[in-house]
């Protein structure tokens, strides 16, 4: 959101010196249309930060404007919603005029508020006016079943009236609901659906004819405000619905989406990501950080996941959080002078997926921790195929594999224990030990960095686990074991 500045000149202040100033008064919807226009005319970026809607969401909001329409975002969690509707203010002027003292942030040419009214007929030009700041031009709302009329509109305080002295009848008993109060602002009402029906009938006549109505008073409050709305799709069966008469009163629906490429969603991670200052010297190879995102791809599409209450952006910004974390525990721990992320520590990721989804239940069944491991086995599956030969395909058409030495390695009872916490050079010198994890990254991909060699080697033993060339077990989730496929077949039915 935008911050707060000082005024930059002396502005008008009072009635008479912002009469004489030329000043024309405009409503909030034509200041986000002349401001969105200002832009769309000189290239400037309208939403900071909205990374992969450039040419979805984003038109379809900028027509909106353009058209002075309320606005519902309609979407899963976790794809930026609520941002979207902050960053509006900045298509507001940078300063409003308000009379002084108002709660309803009055226009001071016209006036709503009996406060208002009676302090301009007492002073006329003298009338002392203030100016609002774009940044404090915004309110937000969380609809809950608990939200009441009141708490939108507005209802008679009686301890106002018996300070005053003054009668339940008298105009100046009125305590102002926070939609009266974000008058002339962008006002955000969150997760729509969960207000109760009889409090979206209130809306009505706030959207179509910015009118409000409080305890009967004979009142017409000429609203100007700029009305955002924000919905899942699934509430509208799991918790409520969105009134036909509202809905109706709502200019635009528009419909948010998760990422539509890795790449979008590698920009969104990296940007959201809070990464300490020591953290970032950390390295993060490209293939982590595809897995990364892949691993919520997969989330997206799971059995055992409810994808109707979405998969969040969060889910990848959290892992991302997690390994990364992961990696400073471990040059901590070993006193090392660097770190990089290894594809083991996805699995100490886990907690952090396990916060992140809706299981249905045959997951609640399978367990949150089997179906988390479950994600990162079909992320390495699906990125494996995109950078080396498919194993499986090679068996069938009984070619020469190019895994052929490595599976024979652990064949030979061979196997190789990683440990989560154990330093760089104990890790290289474990991995280096497996025959022709070299040979095949020099036939496949040989320009890499030193520690991207080893990430990639790794990534090689994880893939084939997955394609049930060799075995893989995870150990209480601080070391991972590969060994011959067959003996992790016999070892598990002696266990059974």
């Amino acid at each position: 959101m935008t911050k707060k500045r000082q005024l930059k000149v002396p502005l008008p202040t009072t009635l008479g010196a912002l009469k004489s100033s030329g000043y024309e008064p405009k409503s909030i919807k034509d200041e986000l249309r002349q401001n969105l226009i200002a832009k769309l005319q000189n290239k400037v970026p309208v939403f900071e930060g909205i990374i992969g809607y450039e040419n979805t969401v984003i038109p379809e909001i900028e027509r909106a404007i353009l058209a002075k329409h309320h606005i519902n975002l309609l979407g899963l969690r976790g794809q930026a919603k609520t941002r979207i509707a902050r960053q509006m203010v900045n298509l507001l002027d940078e300063w409003l005029p308000v009379v002084e003292g108002s709660e309803v942030n009055d226009n001071p040419f016209e006036p709503i508020s009996f406060y208002a009214r009676k302090l301009i007929e007492e002073r006329g030009d003298n009338t002392p006016i203030s100016w609002l700041h774009r940044s404090e031009r915004y309110a937000e709302k969380l609809a809950t079943p608990d939200v009441s009329i009141s708490d939108l509109i507005g209802d008679i305080d009686p301890i106002k009236a018996a300070n005053k002295r003054i009668s339940y009848a008298d105009e100046e008993a009125i305590h102002f609901g926070i939609i009266p109060r974000s008058n002339r602002c962008i006002f955000v009402i969150n997760e729509l659906p969960d207000l109760q029906a009889r409090i979206q009938v209130a809306l009505f006549n706030i959207l179509q004819e910015g009118d409000v109505q409080i305890r009967g008073f004979k009142l017409r409050f000429n609203l100007d405000s700029q009305f955002v709305f924000t919905a899942n799709p699934e509430d509208y069966t799991n918790r409520g619905s969105i009134v036909t008469p509202l809905k109706d009163r709502i200019g635009a629906q528009i419909l948010t989406h998760y990422p539509t490429s890795i790449e979008h969603a590698k920009a969104i991670t990296k940007q959201e990501a809070a990464i300490s200052e020591t953290q970032q010297k950390i390295e993060v190879s490209n293939l982590v950080a595809t897995l990364i995102e892949q691993i919520a791809v997969e989330a997206r599409s799971s059995e055992f996941v409810d994808t109707k209450s979405g998969v969040s952006a969060r889910l990848a910004i959290s892992i991302y959080e997690t390994v990364v974390s992961a990696a400073e525990r471990r040059m901590l721990c070993n006193k090392d002078t660097e770190g990089f992320v290894r594809i083991s520590d996805l699995y100490a990721a886990i907690p952090a997926i396990n916060g992140k989804i809706e299981l249905v239940y045959e997951g609640e069944q399978a367990g949150a921790a089997k179906v988390a491991q479950s994600l990162i086995g079909k992320a390495i599956r699906s990125c494996f195929l995109t950078l080396f030969p498919d194993p499986t395909a090679l068996r069938k058409r009984k070619e020469n594999s190019i895994y052929k030495e490595v599976v024979s390695w652990f064949a030979d009872n061979n196997s190789l224990d990683l440990l989560l916490g154990e330093n760089n050079k104990s890790y290289q010198l474990k991995i280096d030990v497996v025959e022709n994890l070299d040979a095949i990254l020099n036939e496949q991909h040989s320009m890499l960095s030193f520690n991207e060699r080893y990430v990639m080697k790794e990534f090689i033993l994880h893939a084939l686990a997955e394609y049930s060339q060799i075995g893989k077990a995870v150990i209480t989730g601080e070391a991972i074991q590969f060994k011959d496929l067959f003996k992790s077949v016999f070892n598990i039915e002696n266990m059974d």
